[in-house]
């Protein structure tokens, strides 16, 4: 499995969207497919998983995510509206009812003066856009598979 820690998390979330006929995409910088990888690991994940993108270069954040080149601009790569736009991004581009977005500095060295550990996630819904800021320890994998649960646990939330 690729986040073996997250299996359950997953399962559940792969279980409110379908219990709810609902779908999802996500749009990763930091976990570049993880989420969408871990969401697939689940039998059943088909019927909910519409993709993703891959948006580890700042430039493609804006190219296929479709955010704001201003504020890419303006605030860095590693910014809670970052996050918030590529969840719409994703949630838009790939026809989804929710859309996932993550950005953050996985380490170990800091990006743009934003400290490794610092993440953002957004999810984006039929009921608007949730955010979350994280601050995790570890090194990159852990980092990484703490923003995997993040998004989920926000998802899953939205969901109820």
């Amino acid at each position: 499995m690729v986040v073996t820690e997250q299996g359950g998390l997953a399962r559940r979330v792969v279980e409110l969207l379908t219990g709810a006929g609902q779908t999802v995409a996500a749009a990763e910088s930091l976990t570049a497919g993880l989420v969408c990888a871990t969401l697939a690991e689940v039998p059943g994940s088909s019927a909910v998983l519409r993709g993703g993108l891959v948006v580890y270069a700042t430039e493609l954040k804006h190219e296929l995510a479709g955010v704001s080149a201003s504020l890419l601009e303006t605030e860095g790569a590693v910014h809670p509206e970052v996050a918030a736009q590529l969840a719409a991004g994703a949630r838009e581009r790939c026809g989804a009812d929710w859309g996932l977005g993550l950005t953050g500095v996985a380490g170990p060295a800091a990006q743009d003066g934003v400290a490794p550990g610092t993440v953002h996630v957004a999810v984006c819904g039929p009921d608007g856009r949730h955010a979350r800021t994280l601050e995790l320890a570890g090194d990159r994998d852990a980092v990484r598979t703490g923003a995997v649960g993040g998004v989920l646990v926000l998802l899953a939330e939205q969901l109820g």
